[in-house]
């Protein structure tokens, strides 16, 4: 089993920047893919982006303005979100899963509590 807590979520800016965090615990998580979701009010879960060792895959809406790493060591991975717009306003959720760098929130077995963040225009 793995604990995912999600972290980090707060009120910012736009064009402000955010980190969120996602601790794991249970056993280590070096072997699974590590994604982030997220969900605005009234509208489906949507992926952010994934990660599985040095490969990557991100949502065309974030690309090039989010970066998702991991810590091994500490067994947390990280979202670094920049250039935040009000349209990423949304819970954001850290997901483990060991099917691939895949999109699908199906194929993901673990999920964080969520953190909220919310962009200001």
């Amino acid at each position: 089993q793995v604990q995912l807590v999600d972290s980090g979520g707060g009120l910012v800016q736009a064009g402000g920047s955010l980190r969120l965090s996602c601790a794991a615990s249970g056993r280590t998580t070096s072997s699974y893919t590590m994604a982030w979701f997220r969900q605005a009010p009234g509208k489906e879960r949507e992926f952010v982006a994934a990660r599985s060792g040095s490969l990557t895959r991100y949502a065309d809406s974030v690309r090039g303005r989010f970066t998702i790493s991991r810590d091994n060591a500490k067994n947390t991975v990280y979202l670094q979100m920049n250039s935040l717009k009000p349209d990423d306003t949304a819970v954001y959720y850290c997901a483990a899963g060991s099917r691939g760098v895949v999109v699908g929130q199906e194929r993901y077995d673990y999920w964080g509590q969520g953190t909220q963040v919310t962009v200001s225009s």
